[in-house]
Formats: structure tokens, C-alpha cells, sequence
């Protein structure tokens, strides 16, 4: 007995309609980039179906080239879900390519006689989605959960069976008998049921870890500039020198502070002085190396950790951020002000961030009464 397709589509369309209302209200709740794009890949994935079912009516000129394009669109929210785990954006014109060539071909391929418009377009953008979100879900970094792995092999089934389809398609068409068979839409159905059914637990795990990351990220880093909080530089900051020093290594502390930052804030506002304070920090993660600690140490003072670098290190990374913040243009129309440095490395009998940071301190102070813009190593 063959497959009813209605039947399975209609199946598919009540299972995709209740896991939907479940991660929406996941996504109410945890906010997460990835439970939203699912909720969106199910609301295309059930609006395609429903399109479908007016296959073989008087509606079909229209439902077929809508249903293919929302299945697409659906394919392509879930490479866009994959991509925000990694913390990647998603350009709208990548989103939009597959539908639109999807929507283009169904509808040059006369919809209103021809079941299978634009099938070969259509299946090879279905293919495409998820073989792009089998990328980007492999590519995540192994977590406890390992949730991604079986995402990214139940995305991995999916693209290799509508690339099978699109062979068949191509190589016999679709009323071949592979193709009407093994490959058919009522197949299709039944797998990608049960593909929603098994990966909707590990995408409650991986929505839960990704609100966890944003927890983490937002409890260790400044909101304004994106720099470490003072108290994860610190931190950090403990660990690397304990481990440097351990080795017979130095490091090197920059302490940095923006000359005349209140009259920034009197003459052009506290928007203007945010903007500068942007600024600087963009000039500090232009200037280092990825092994080096920045932070915002309070204000407009942020401390820089230069792991096995010298005080010279120092003094040309303290130039580079000074030229690069003086080269930055404000849409404001103000002026940067300059930066006053003090410099203080770790030695082998004081690798404290505490004495580091006082020693550097005290450097700055210098600076500051010597005329500021200006950079003073507490060695000198």
C-alpha cells in the first residue's frame, strides 16, 4: 500500500504547528537567536505544506510556487539559526537568494499545469539550506551536550535526500520510478517528520546553551565597548601572569587614561564621550594581539596585559593606539582627546596584578603632571 501524501502532509503540518508554539514560547522566554529562527523555519515549513495541499485545484498556478518558495525559505532559517550559534550574522540578501530563484523558476515553468514547477531549482535549493546548515552546526565548538552533532548529522540527511531527489529529477524525471518510489514527496514528508520529532530536544539544549553563552558574555564583558569588565581582566589577568611567572616569563602592564575626558563630556555631551570611549577601545583591539588582555578598568581608564612582552612592546603598542584613535573620525565632528600611558612590568620577585597595576598607576600620575599624551614606564 502506497503513502497517502495528503494525509502525510497534513501530519507533517500538525507536528510542525505544535513544535512551533513550543519553541516560541521557549523563545519568549530565553530570547534566543536560535529558537526564533527555528520558530520561523516551522511557520514556512507548515505554510509550504498547507500550499501544497492545493496541488491538483484550480488554486495550483499560485499554492505550487508559493509552497516551494516558503519550504526554501524555511530551509534557509535554519542555516541562519545555525550561523547565530556561532554568533554570525546573517545578511538578508544570502536569506533571500534561495526563495527568490526558487519563486522565479516555479513560476516560468507553467505552475498551473506542471505539479513539479521548478522542482530542480527548488530541490536544489532545499539541498543547498540544509547542506549549509550541516556546515555551520559542525563547524560549532564541541560543548558537553554535543546537541550540535546530531543537528548537524540530521541536517546532513536531509540535504543528501533532496540531492538524491534532485539527481532522480534530473536523470529520469519525476515520474520515473525511483523518483516515484524512493524519492517521492510522501517520502519526503515521512522523513522530515521524523527528523523534526528527533532533533527538537538537542535544539532545546543548544537554545539553553546559547542563552547561557550570553549570560557568561554579558557578565564578563563592558556593555558600552565590548572590553572585559574589571573584574574578568583581573581574573584573567591573575591567571596569566601566575602562568608566565610559573614559566620564567614577564609580562607587561599598560594603564591607560583619556586626557581631559570631562571636558569631552561638558562641551559636547555624554553621547560624545561614549563615542570617544568606543573609540579607544576599537583602537586597543586594532593594536594587540589576540593573546592580550584589554579592559575597561573604570570610567575612561582601561588597563592592557601584554603577555611575554617587554616594556619596549609596551611603548609601541602605546604609540599604535594613540596614532589609531587620533586617525579616527568622529560623526560628531569632535576631536578625540589624547591618552596618557603608564607602564609597569611583572619581575621575578613582584608578578602581582595588584603591585603591577599600582606601579603603573603611579607611572600615569606622571605622565599626567609632566603635560599628559604622553607615555611613563615605572622604570624609568
Amino acid at each position: 500500500m502506497g503513502l497517502d501524501p495528503v494525509s502525510l502532509k497534513i501530519a507533517l503540518g500538525v507536528v510542525a504547528f505544535t513544535l512551533c508554539l513550543l519553541f516560541f514560547g521557549a523563545f519568549r522566554r530565553t530570547r534566543s537567536p536560535y529558537s526564533g529562527w527555528w520558530c520561523l523555519a516551522l511557520v514556512f515549513l507548515l505554510s509550504g505544506n498547507v500550499a501544497y495541499l492545493l496541488s491538483g485545484t484550480s488554486q495550483q498556478i499560485w499554492a505550487v510556487p508559493l509552497g516551494s518558495t516558503l519550504l526554501v525559505s524555511g530551509s534557509f532559517s535554519v542555516w541562519a539559526g545555525s550561523r547565530s550559534l556561532r554568533l554570525l550574522p546573517m545578511p538578508w540578501w544570502q536569506l533571500l537568494t534561495g526563495p527568490i530563484v526558487t519563486a522565479v523558476a516555479a513560476a516560468l515553468e507553467n505552475p498551473a499545469t506542471n505539479v513539479w514547477s521548478g522542482g530542480l531549482v527548488y530541490l536544489a535549493m532545499m539541498s543547498m539550506g540544509m547542506g549549509l546548515a550541516t556546515v555551520e552546526l559542525w563547524r560549532l565548538k564541541p560543548s558537553a551536550s554535543h546537541a550540535h552533532r546530531s543537528l548537524a548529522a540530521a541536517a546532513g540527511v536531509l540535504a543528501a535526500f533532496f540531492l538524491c531527489q534532485g539527481v532522480a529529477y534530473l536523470v529520469e524525471g519525476p515520474d520515473g520510478p525511483d523518483f516515484g518510489t524512493y524519492l517521492s514527496s510522501a517520502s519526503t514528508s515521512v522523513v522530515t517528520l521524523v527528523l523534526l520529532v528527533s532533533v527538537s530536544f538537542s535544539m532545546t539544549a543548544l537554545s539553553n546553551e546559547q542563552l547561557i553563552n550570553g549570560l557568561n558574555e554579558r557578565a564578563t564583558h563592558d556593555g558600552l565597548t565590548g572590553l572585559l569588565n574589571r573584574t574578568a581582566f583581573m581574573e584573567l589577568a591573575t591567571q596569566e601572569i601566575n602562568r608566565l611567572h610559573s614559566a620564567g616569563s614577564v609580562s607587561t602592564l599598560i594603564l591607560a587614561d583619556l586626557d581631559h575626558f570631562k571636558a569631552v563630556n561638558d562641551s559636547h555631551g555624554h553621547a560624545a564621550g561614549d563615542t570617544a570611549i568606543q573609540a579607544f577601545a576599537a583602537a586597543c583591539r586594532a593594536s594587540v594581539r589576540n593573546t592580550d588582555l584589554v579592559g575597561r578598568y573604570g570610567g575612561e581608564e582601561f588597563t592592557i596585559l601584554l603577555p611575554g612582552a617587554n616594556v619596549e612592546s609596551a611603548e609601541i603598542v602605546a604609540s599604535e593606539i594613540s596614532r589609531r584613535l587620533a586617525a579616527a573620525k568622529s560623526s560628531e565632528g569632535i576631536t578625540f582627546p589624547t591618552v596618557s600611558y603608564g607602564i609597569a612590568p611583572s619581575t621575578a620577585n613582584d608578578a602581582e596584578i595588584t603591585h603591577m597595576i599600582a606601579a603603573a598607576d603611579k607611572a600615569l600620575y606622571q605622565a599626567k603632571s609632566l603635560g599628559r599624551n604622553r607615555v611613563v614606564c615605572a622604570t624609568s
